[in-house]
């Protein structure tokens, strides 16, 4: 290939690698001669030639249109040599792209290539010029080359999102990415392009970027929501660095976390479901990412938009040793019983109130069992590297028995039933105390497993816990080296912009890494 300049690609389509292989007689005096020749009098063009040691063999470039004219030829000038059994075997591999280009640091270049699964088929370096050639199969060509691209020029690095789940959250991302994509291709140099959207019944394509009018191309969608048709479209359209965003509440949406993360998809997630699975499958996908060179985060799996599992993660990793989490970690719960601890009010209408303001499920029991904040907690426990399981968890269920099983229209009917043994509650409190439902994972941190409490209790007014208000939450982080003294951090727990942007920093942060 001719020479190159700096922030230049040569790409050439529709080129077949010819293989040569052989044992002790790559080294000999002549060969390259001999090909070079007895191809040139054929009147076939030869792009690059390269010898790989390993495999005992070369490789040398030709037009597609040649492979076959080029093997032949070969296989009639070294016909001496294949009968005495050093020459094994002379074979093409079409349709393969060549892209030709100068870098300062190709092993960069690589490793990007690599991420995104393209692993090329030959490579030729030029050092002291610093011009490489590689050799993709065509499948990879395009994508291999916007990855370059974004590598040797300061053109903006492209991420492919697939937003799973366009509910309150989803909708409220997608709304936020395409409001900020302007500003964050200029101060980051990310050119983020939502092109894939899915619910639960219908998932919808566009390569080059849903724009505000994203939701009407989901309506109209006719392809029925499958995670095989998004690897296809992102494998057919050659998309690099792609991102899968599960703002679900699936259990099993989850189950395709394996195969997105090997077929190239790092994961953000505000689902908090894989995270509270079984310790094995918990530990698989851990291990299927490192070996993928894959990233997961999940800040929004606790707090929402507070940057509580970061904090602890970076505690943890530097070797702080944390001792106890004490919080209340659920937005809902929070303002049910900030609300109820200092207003008259029957408990029933603080439920309905908290209801009409969205803050609770469309069946509070979601809310009022402590499943959601025992997910939360036994979240954190794993952080640490407990092997606690769900079925650990002491969770204090705030449903009577009686109202378990009846239907949400039947339950909400029935919601005075709680007023009298919540105000009885209310009523035996210390004076200066009022009611909290938190989470509470303590004892002795170093070993296997902690201890996981999920119940309400009376605190001080006074107290950092007592002292919380609205729908907020707050999470005390006790290590040995502050003692008493906890880490603190406190804010809106809860709610869709809030999530959303949370989740939204996850993706900024797995972009900037890529």
């Amino acid at each position: 290939m001719s020479k190159i300049n700096a922030n230049e690609i040569k790409f050439l389509k529709n080129r077949s690698i010819i293989k040569f292989e052989g044992e002790d007689f790559l080294g000999e005096i002549g060969i390259d001669g001999r090909i070079f020749k007895a191809l040139t009098l054929a009147r076939i063009s030869v792009g690059v030639i390269s010898q790989q040691a390993i495999e005992n063999g070369i490789s040398i470039l030709v037009h597609e249109k040649d492979s076959e004219k080029a093997v032949n030829c070969l296989i009639d000038e070294f016909e001496a040599e294949r009968k005495s059994g050093k020459v094994s075997q002379i074979y093409s591999i079409n349709n393969v792209s060549v892209l030709g280009f100068v870098t300062e640091d190709f092993n960069k270049v690589l490793a990007e290539l690599a991420r995104n699964n393209v692993f090329p088929l030959l490579l030729n370096q030029i050092a002291a010029e610093k011009h490489v050639n590689i050799v993709v199969t065509s499948s990879q060509d395009e994508k291999a080359k916007n990855i370059i691209e974004s590598e040797i020029s300061k053109k903006p690095k492209t991420v492919h999102l697939a937003i799973i789940g366009h509910g309150n959250v989803g909708k409220t991302l997608i709304e936020q990415v395409l409001e900020s994509s302007e500003e964050i291709k200029r101060r980051k140099k990310i050119d983020l392009k939502v092109v894939a959207v899915a619910n639960s019944r219908k998932i919808a394509f566009n390569k080059k970027g849903f724009d505000s009018k994203w939701s009407d191309e989901v309506l109209t969608s006719e392809n029925p929501s499958d995670i095989q048709k998004l690897i296809n479209f992102s494998k057919e359209n050659q998309l690099e660095n792609l991102i899968v965003v599960d703002n679900t509440a699936s259990k099993d949406f989850v189950k395709n976390y394996h195969t997105l993360v090997e077929k190239g998809f790092d994961l953000v997630s505000s689902n908090k479901i894989f995270n509270t699975l079984p310790i094995s499958e918990y530990r698989q996908l851990r291990y299927t990412l490192n070996k993928n060179n894959r990233r997961y985060l999940y800040e929004t799996n606790v707090g929402a938009g507070l940057p509580l599992i970061d904090t602890i993660k970076l505690l943890h990793l530097s070797g702080e040793n944390i001792t106890r989490i004490k919080g209340v970690f659920s937005g809902t719960l929070s303002y049910v019983f900030n609300s109820f601890s200092v207003r008259d009010d029957k408990f029933s209408t603080i439920i309905n109130e908290a209801l009409e303001k969205g803050y609770t499920e469309p069946d509070p029991r979601e809310d009022l069992s402590g499943n959601d904040v025992a997910r939360k907690l036994l979240i954190l426990a794993r952080e640490l590297d407990l092997i606690n399981e769900f079925e650990d968890i002491n969770v204090q269920n705030l449903v009577p028995e009686s109202l378990l099983s009846v239907s949400k229209s039947e339950f909400l009917s029935r919601l005075e039933e709680l007023d009298v043994e919540y105000q009885k509650i209310k009523e035996n409190q210390e004076e200066g105390h009022v009611l909290r439902y938190v989470g509470d994972l303590h004892g002795d941190l170093q070993k296997e497993k902690g201890e996981l409490d999920v119940k309400l209790i009376s605190v001080p007014a006074t107290s950092a816990l007592g002292q919380l208000k609205g729908s907020d939450s707050i999470f005390e982080i006790y290590t040995e080296s502050y003692g008493e003294h906890p880490i603190v951090i406190m804010g809106a727990g809860a709610g869709a912009k809030v999530t959303a942007r949370g989740v939204f920093g996850d993706i900024l942060r797995v972009s900037e890494t890529k």
